[in-house]
């Protein structure tokens, strides 16, 4: 059981629902944050890069310093990597049936990076799992991109959607990840704090 005071520096509905599952009280905060990264950093960094930003951000805003124990601030980020390049969000249908239909039948990583700010001390790692979508077809891709607007996500996909639940053949690594937090190495790193 994690007992410290816990801000979450994210928007994102499924960070929130996979603290909620792991019965981690927190409250959301988030401070926008430039999500560009210094060219040639290798992309396990990126998203730790991008995390820690958002944790600096919401560590330096009027909303957090009114917390007076110093509550403890996770950070994630989430990218989608197809031969070594970052797949971003969506930038409208065309894109997102783009990107789907170039991780049709192929492996790809999804890399979270997760800084935590406690005390004055970081803790900042990045977990990868690796996914092999089956060959999906252009009118299946359509069909999800219509019903589903994945302009949010990194890789235009969410495994627990419909494209996750029939195009994944097989992952390598923790589900709860490619979701945009390896929950479960969270709460193992706020039991070290």
């Amino acid at each position: 059981m994690v007992l410290q005071r816990v801000v979450l520096a994210s928007q994102s509905p499924r960070r929130k629902q996979l603290l909620e599952w792991a019965e981690i009280p927190f409250d959301v905060i988030v401070r926008s944050t430039d999500e560009s990264f210094p060219a040639g950093m290798p992309v396990e960094t990126v998203p730790i890069h991008i995390a820690r930003e958002k944790a600096l951000a919401v560590q330096r805003c009027d909303e957090y310093l009114k917390y007076k124990d110093n509550a403890t601030i996770i950070a994630a980020d989430t990218v989608v990597v197809l031969e070594q390049t970052i797949i971003g969000k969506p930038k409208d249908r065309e894109d997102a049936i783009d990107i789907l239909s170039s991780l049709s039948g192929k492996r790809h990583q999804v890399i979270t990076g997760v800084v935590i700010l406690h005390d004055g001390d970081e803790t900042a790692f990045a977990d990868i799992t690796e996914v092999w979508f089956h060959p999906i077809t252009t009118s299946e891709i359509a069909f999800y991109v219509d019903k589903y607007r994945p302009y949010d996500k990194a890789g235009a996909y969410a495994i627990q959607e419909w494209i996750g639940v029939t195009g994944i053949k097989r992952i390598n690594g923790d589900f709860y990840n490619v979701m945009g937090l390896p929950v479960s190495r969270v709460v193992q790193a706020l039991k070290a704090i």
